[in-house]
């Protein structure tokens, strides 16, 4: 029997255990989760290279998102990436990239296709030069029409990141900025941190006291643009007004790392990458890296399954780092449980788990089963140093564990 996409992501989400009201908002969301999410994943691979300490024999497992991460891992050297996803999407996204990878001539090309994105010429480079070898399913769903009748895959020359939902949630803040008369470029032509954070005390922070900010943040449906689902609003906010927890998060954003290297600040700012030649940009994207990409793409594979049943599906003690994102914020204790159990069976001995919370403090203790928190070290200095220099500033904690 096959499993319809939208029940497959419904059943990762809606909550079995919620209230009426909590199961609407979690049916909502799986709803708007279906299409493209994250033109780029929101997550530093740079830290989370450093936290994995990936080796030449590492055999990883990351949840897929946009794929940036999962590609980017390579240029560490690892035996093998294994990107996992629910969404057809993301799924669809990550062949396009290993795609191109491997068939387009040259590194200006690729970076014409996924850094600008913007140009005319793609809709023909994808045409002759990556079409023919992508796979069927990918295909079909870059090659299918959208809601306006246009082909997804002209989103490479309209702006991917522009597009999805959290592309979409990028465009209605600007729009928000301009109806308040802040002008976010700003940001953009600071030359120092404090000229960053004299332009963000003067034009950005004002806005979250705005009264009808602070209402539409308190609504959790508001946040559905940056991949939150109401189980992990909840985590988020804590006992804050969520207008006052974005507000920190975008100050870090903002204030904390210099314009020049943080392409998260740019996508946020500027809705794409920076043009210059010395442009921050992912790992898998920057020039550099090119012939690395080119050597290294036959060991990452993209696949569609639920992250859970993928690992209970390994061999036993055959798997050395895995990267959940923020996966457990959306969980309760019976599903972490599982989740552990699994990795648990399938980890190599000093096996390494990188994810993400919400919130500050690590949610595991207290929650998952001491049997199976007893097996992993929490390696909390590295954490938190980890957290402090992850550039995409939207997480409460970066945290890593490592199999005693």
């Amino acid at each position: 029997m096959t499993v319809q996409p939208k029940r497959i992501i419904a059943d990762a989400v809606v909550r079995k255990d919620a209230s009426a009201k909590d199961k609407l908002l979690d049916k909502a969301f799986a709803l708007a989760f279906n299409g493209l999410v994250y033109a780029q994943i929101w997550e530093d691979p740079v830290v989370d290279m450093e936290g994995l300490a990936i080796q030449p024999d590492s055999r990883v497992m990351s949840i897929a998102s946009g794929s940036c991460n999962a590609l980017s891992y390579l240029t560490a050297n690892p035996a093998s990436v294994t990107a996992v996803d629910l969404n057809r999407a993301h799924v669809a996204l990550g062949q396009l990239k290993i795609t191109a990878i491997k068939h387009l001539p040259n590194y200006e090309r690729f970076q014409r296709f996924f850094g600008h994105a913007d140009h005319k010429e793609n809709k023909t480079v994808y045409e002759q030069m990556i079409a023919p070898h992508l796979d069927a399913e990918s295909r079909r769903y870059w090659e299918k029409r959208d809601i306006k009748g246009r082909k997804r895959i002209s989103y490479f020359t309209k702006g991917i990141y522009k597009r999805g939902l959290l592309g979409n949630f990028i465009g209605l803040a600007h729009l928000f900025a301009k109806l308040y008369k802040v002008d976010l470029a700003k940001l953009l032509e600071a030359q120092t941190l404090e000229e960053q954070r004299e332009v963000f005390e003067r034009e950005l922070a004002p806005v979250f006291d705005k009264k009808f900010v602070r209402w539409l943040t308190d609504q959790p449906a508001s946040l559905f643009g940056l991949g939150i689902p109401p189980a992990q609003y909840a985590e988020l906010a804590g006992d804050e007004r969520m207008a006052e927890v974005l507000r920190r998060r975008l100050e870090k954003l903002a204030c904390d790392f210099e314009i020049k290297d943080n392409y998260f600040a740019w996508q946020a700012f500027g809705r794409g990458y920076a043009r210059d030649m010395d442009a921050p940009l992912p790992p898998y994207l920057q020039r550099r890296n090119w012939e690395i990409m080119r050597e290294r793409i036959e060991r990452l594979n993209v696949v569609r399954a639920n992250m859970v049943h993928w690992i209970g599906d390994r061999d036993e003690a055959s798997m050395d780092r895995f990267v959940l994102l923020d996966a457990q914020d959306w969980m309760n204790n019976d599903q972490l449980d599982e989740l552990w159990g699994r990795i648990t069976r399938a980890s190599r001995p000093g096996a390494r788990v990188l994810f993400r919370t919400a919130a500050v403090p690590t949610m595991l203790p207290g929650r998952l089963d001491n049997a199976i928190l007893s097996k992993w070290c929490y390696l909390e200095e590295p954490s938190a140093d980890l957290t402090a220099r992850d550039r995409s500033s939207i997480y409460g904690g970066v945290h890593v564990y490592e199999l005693a």
